[in-house]
């Protein structure tokens, strides 16, 4: 693709063309996963950080300098969301220690704070049904199911593509629903 018609497709996505911002996540998906494959190796892990890119570039493509090669930027934000996801599987595993504690504290909670975890958990859901029936059968079947982008794709008769798109568009709903009505009181 052209310099030329590749800034006219970012132009496009960056006004929330749905079908550039399909185009642009379409080119460049293989040359993402395959980068963050090789630093992660798990297939699993490699598509859950690749959708995370994916959507961090299509909300920062108004900061993108073309002064740059557009690839060169996105494998950038890979490689940060790599880091990230490195940095946070460490504290996991620090954590594996503490997790005796977490669960002694968490059978003292009290009867209030319970609730307020049940009240959260009904307003996720909550949320999740106000969703389109679309996004919340992707919701279902990638989260609470733990399916693969590729069985997810066959159960809906979908592409990949198309199931990868609409993974991070209803990730990106649900943050967004759950962040306006988030505890209000």
């Amino acid at each position: 693709m052209k310099n030329k018609d590749l800034f006219s497709l970012i132009s496009l996505a960056a006004n929330k063309n749905q079908k550039a911002q399909t185009q642009l996540i379409n080119l460049f998906w293989v040359d993402v996963f395959s980068f963050v494959m090789k630093k992660v190796q798990d297939e699993h892990v490699a598509d859950e950080i690749t959708v995370s890119v994916f959507s961090k570039v299509l909300s920062k493509l108004d900061l993108y300098d073309p002064n740059f090669q557009f690839k060169t930027w996105i494998l950038t934000i890979a490689q940060n969301t790599i880091i990230d996801y490195w940095r946070k599987k460490s504290r996991e595993n620090e954590d594996t220690t503490d997790n005796f504690e977490g669960f002694k504290n968490q059978l003292a909670l009290s009867p209030e704070e319970l609730l307020i975890s049940e009240e959260d958990q009904k307003q996720i859901l909550s949320s999740i049904e106000s969703l389109d029936a679309n996004y919340q059968d992707i919701i279902q079947l990638r989260f609470f199911e733990e399916k693969s982008i590729k069985e997810i794709s066959e159960e809906l008769n979908i592409t990949v593509a198309n199931t990868k798109i609409r993974i991070m568009r209803a990730k990106k709903l649900l943050a967004a629903l759950l962040k306006n009505n988030s505890f209000e009181e």
